[in-house]
C-alpha cells in the first residue's frame, strides 16, 4: 500500500506585517484611520450607555476590540465597493460610512470635521434607537442596516444569510459589468453554517468578484471555536472550494490591510473569490456591556491578555514612533471622535422639563401608523404596460400553444427585451430545457446570464436576493415546489423580509416553483407552496390556469419590483389554449382573478389545474356553477371585487384546492370572506382540498390524497342543495 499525501494548489497561508510596513503607509491615512477607530469606540460606549438608560429598543452587539478589522478593510474599498455583515456589524457599517463621506487627501490632524460625516453616524444611531431618521426608518436597529449610497446593501442576523446575499452582488457586478468587489463579514460561529460553505462554492464557481471576511473571535456566542468544530484553521474553509486564502492578525490594522490589498489585487489579476480570516477578539459578550468571564465562559486572563493587544492601546504608540501623532495629537482626535458622537446623542436625545431622565427627543420615532409601509410596492412601476385578457383576442387573432411552450417561450422573449434578467437554477442548461423543458433555449441565446447551480436552494435562492438588491431581474428555477422548504431562510427571512425592515426597497425576484403532485414523485417532490408564501406579505404569488395567462402573469412579474412566486402546475404542461398570435408582450394583470364559466347557483372560487375541475365538475353536475379562477393568491391580490361581486349574486362560495388541507389556502380564504360577505350568504362555506396526508408513490393512494374533479361535484351537490 501506498499513500501519496494530497495538497493544494490553491495559495493559502498566512501573512505577517512589520514595522516597516506600517512606515510605509501615508501618514494621513494612518491618522485618518485612528480617527475612525477612536469614533467607533466611542460610538459604540456610547450606544451600550443609550441602551443602558433603555433608549435602544433590542439588542447592541457591540463590536468593541475588532475595529481595527473593520478599518483596515474599508481602507482598501471605494464606495462603490459593497458590503454586508451580521447581526454585529456597527464598525464595518461606520468605516464604510466615514470613507463615503471624507474628501481624498482628508488628513484629521489640520482639516475640520466634514459635516456629512457626522450627518451619517447620527443616522447610524438613529436607526440603533429605531428613530424615524435613522437610514431604515428604524425599522432595522442594530442587526439590519443598509444605506446603498455608501455601498452598504444591508446586514443579515441569521446566521449565515448574509454570505449568499454578497455572492449575489459580485454575480450582479459581473454581469452589468462594473468593476467593483463586494465583502461578506461573518464569524467564526457563521462559517459552520450550511448556506456559508454553498455561498463560498457558488462564489467560486462563478469565479466572482467577493472577498470573504472572517472575523475569528473565537466564540460564537459563548461557544468556543473548538467546541464548533475539528478543524479549527478556519481558512481551510476556503482553501477546499479552491478559493486563495489568508490569515492575518485582526488585531493589527496594517496587518488586515495588507490582506484586503492582496485580496483585492488578486481579484483583479485572476479573478475572485478570495477568503480572509482576521484572527481578532470581542472584549465583551455577544451583546451589553458585560464581560464573558462575568457569564462564566471566559478567563480573566484571557481577556486581559487580549486587551494588552487592544487596537486602541497599541496604534497610538505606533503613530507616536512614527511621528504622526503626539500625545497631544491623539488627544485632540479623541476629543473630536466624543464630540461627533455626544452631538449625535445629543440631537436624538432630550431631558424633558421636570425630569431628569434622558428621553428620546419629542418627534423622533416613527409614526405608528407607518408600520406596514415597505413591505411592497404599489405596481406603478407597471403603469403604461399594455394588458390584454383571454376573452379581447379576437378569434381570427389567436393561436394554439402549449403550455410548456409559453412558459419557454416567456423565458426567452423577456430575456431578450430586459438584459437584467438572469436564470438561475439547477439543470436548467441541459436536457433540452431542464427537467420540464421549461428553460429551452436559453443557454444557447444567453450563455453569460444562464447560472446552472450545484443542489444549493438556499445558496442560489440567497444569491439571488443579492442580485436583485443590485440592479438584476433574477429569475430562480426551483425543480419542484417542495424545494422551497429547503431554501426558506433566504425565501422568507431573506426576500420575504427585506424591503420591509430596510424601509422600502426593491426586490425584483422571480421564482418559479414547479407542481407535481400527480406524478407518482411521493410526498417529498409533490407539494404547492404556494400556500407557505402567503404568509409572507411582500410575495405576490400567481398561479396560472392557461397559456395565455401564463404569458401574461409571468410578464408583469418580470417588470414587478416585488418578490413573485410562479407556480408553474405540471399538470397543466401537455395542455393547450389560444394565445394572440405572434404576441409574447402583453401582460395580465397582478391581483385580478378571471371568470372561468359564469353562473348563478353557486360560486367556486378556485385556480391552477382545478379551474378545469371545477367546471368539469359542474357540468356534471348539471349545476349552474360561476368558476372563478383566482390567479393572484397572496392576500393583498385576491380579487375582491370580482369575488364579492359573484358572492353577493350566488349567495353560495365552495373553494376548491388540489393541494393537501393543511398546506392549502382555503381557511385564509374562508376566514375573509365571512369578514367581508357574511351578510350576503345562504349557507356554510365549503372547501374540498387534497386529504391531511400529502401524496405518495402508490397511484391510488397518490389520487386520493388530492383534490379532484369529483370531490367537486359532490361539493356542489351538497352545497345547493
Amino acid at each position: 500500500m501506498q499513500r501519496t499525501t494530497i495538497s493544494t494548489n490553491t495559495p493559502w497561508f498566512r501573512l505577517e506585517v512589520d514595522e516597516a510596513d506600517w512606515a510605509a503607509e501615508d501618514p494621513a491615512a494612518l491618522a485618518r484611520w485612528m480617527e475612525q477607530l477612536l469614533l467607533i469606540r466611542r460610538f459604540e460606549e456610547k450606544i451600550l450607555e443609550l441602551h443602558g438608560a433603555g433608549l435602544v429598543h433590542g439588542p447592541a452587539h457591540a463590536s468593541i476590540g475588532q475595529e481595527a478589522g473593520a478599518v483596515g478593510a474599508m481602507s482598501v474599498l471605494g464606495t462603490g465597493d459593497k458590503l454586508n455583515g451580521t447581526h454585529r456589524a456597527h464598525h464595518q457599517i461606520l468605516a464604510k460610512l466615514l470613507n463615503s463621506a471624507l474628501p481624498d487627501g482628508y488628513d484629521p490632524r489640520h482639516d475640520e470635521a466634514v459635516e456629512e460625516a457626522g450627518t451619517l453616524v447620527r443616522r447610524a444611531m438613529a436607526e440603533i434607537m429605531g428613530l424615524s431618521e435613522g437610514f431604515c426608518g428604524g425599522r432595522g436597529g442594530s442587526m439590519h442596516m443598509r444605506w446603498a449610497p455608501a455601498g452598504v446593501v444591508g446586514t443579515s442576523a441569521i446566521i449565515g444569510g448574509n454570505l449568499p446575499h454578497a455572492v449575489g452582488y459580485g454575480l450582479a457586478d459581473k454581469v452589468l459589468g462594473r468593476d467593483h468587489v463586494s465583502v461578506a463579514f461573518f464569524g467564526d460561529g457563521t462559517l459552520m453554517a450550511g448556506q456559508s460553505m454553498e455561498a463560498i462554492n457558488l462564489a467560486a464557481l462563478y469565479n466572482l468578484p467577493v472577498i470573504f471576511f472572517l472575523e475569528n473571535n473565537f466564540y460564537a456566542v459563548s461557544t468556543h471555536v473548538s467546541e464548533q468544530t475539528r478543524e479549527t484553521r478556519l481558512t481551510t474553509r476556503g482553501a477546499m472550494f479552491g478559493v486563495p486564502s489568508v490569515e492575518c492578525d485582526g488585531m493589527d490594522l496594517v496587518a488586515v490591510r495588507r490582506a484586503m490589498q492582496w485580496a483585492v489585487e488578486t481579484i483583479r489579476t485572476t479573478g475572485g473569490p478570495v477568503f480572509v480570516e482576521a484572527i481578532l477578539y470581542r472584549f465583551l459578550h455577544q451583546s451589553g456591556p458585560l464581560l464573558g468571564s462575568q457569564l462564566g465562559y471566559r478567563s480573566k486572563e484571557e481577556e486581559a491578555e487580549w486587551r494588552a493587544r487592544d487596537p486602541l492601546a497599541t496604534m497610538p504608540a505606533r503613530l507616536k514612533a512614527l511621528g504622526v501623532l503626539d500625545d497631544a495629537g491623539f488627544a485632540a482626535l479623541d476629543a473630536r471622535a466624543r464630540r461627533v458622537v455626544e452631538d449625535a446623542a445629543a440631537a436624538l436625545t432630550e431631558v424633558p422639563r421636570g425630569s431628569n431622565a434622558l428621553q428620546i427627543r419629542a418627534g423622533a420615532l416613527p409614526d405608528a401608523a407607518a408600520v406596514e409601509h415597505g413591505i411592497r410596492g404599489d405596481l406603478s412601476e407597471l403603469n403604461g404596460e399594455r394588458f390584454l385578457e383571454a376573452a379581447s383576442v379576437p378569434a381570427e387573432a389567436r393561436a394554439e400553444m402549449k403550455y410548456i411552450d409559453a412558459i419557454a417561450a416567456t423565458l426567452l422573449r423577456n430575456m431578450e427585451r430586459d438584459p437584467r434578467i438572469v436564470l438561475i437554477g439547477e439543470d436548467v442548461h441541459r436536457l433540452r430545457g431542464g427537467v420540464s423543458g421549461s428553460t429551452r433555449g436559453a443557454v444557447e441565446r444567453f450563455p453569460d446570464r444562464v447560472f446552472p447551480s450545484p443542489i444549493c436552494e438556499n445558496g442560489f435562492t440567497g444569491m439571488a436576493l443579492g442580485a436583485a438588491a443590485c440592479g438584476l431581474r433574477p429569475v430562480v428555477d426551483i425543480m419542484f415546489g417542495d424545494f422551497c422548504i429547503v431554501a426558506a431562510d433566504q425565501m422568507f427571512n431573506g426576500i420575504g423580509k427585506f424591503s420591509h425592515m430596510f424601509g422600502g426597497a426593491d426586490v425584483p425576484v422571480v421564482v418559479r416553483a414547479r407542481v407535481s403532485p400527480q406524478a407518482g414523485y411521493g410526498s417529498q417532490h409533490s407539494m404547492d407552496p404556494s400556500a407557505l408564501f402567503a404568509l409572507y406579505p411582500a410575495w405576490r404569488i400567481v398561479s396560472p390556469s392557461t397559456p395565455h395567462d401564463y404569458i401574461g402573469l409571468m410578464n408583469a412579474a418580470l417588470r414587478c419590483n416585488d418578490p413573485v412566486l410562479v407556480i408553474e402546475h405540471q399538470d397543466l404542461f401537455q395542455t393547450t389554449g389560444p394565445v394572440p398570435r405572434d404576441d409574447l408582450d402583453y401582460l395580465v394583470p397582478l391581483g385580478t382573478a378571471r371568470t372561468a364559466r359564469p353562473g348563478r347557483a353557486c360560486t367556486v372560487l378556485t385556480y391552477a389545474a382545478m379551474v378545469s375541475a371545477g367546471i368539469s365538475a359542474a357540468e356534471a353536475a348539471g349545476i349552474d356553477a360561476e368558476v372563478i379562477d383566482l390567479r393572484s393568491l397572496d392576500p393583498g391580490g385576491l380579487d375582491w371585487d370580482r369575488i364579492g361581486e359573484s358572492v353577493r349574486r350566488t349567495g353560495r362560495v365552495l373553494i376548491a384546492e388540489q393541494t393537501a388541507r393543511g398546506t392549502s389556502h382555503g381557511a385564509r380564504i374562508a376566514q375573509e370572506i365571512g369578514e367581508r360577505l357574511f351578510d350576503w350568504l345562504d349557507a356554510e362555506i365549503l372547501r374540498v382540498t387534497g386529504s391531511e396526508a400529502a401524496p405518495v408513490v402508490s397511484r391510488p393512494l397518490n389520487l386520493a390524497a388530492l383534490g379532484n374533479a369529483g370531490k367537486v361535484e359532490a361539493a356542489l351537490r351538497r352545497l345547493v342543495s
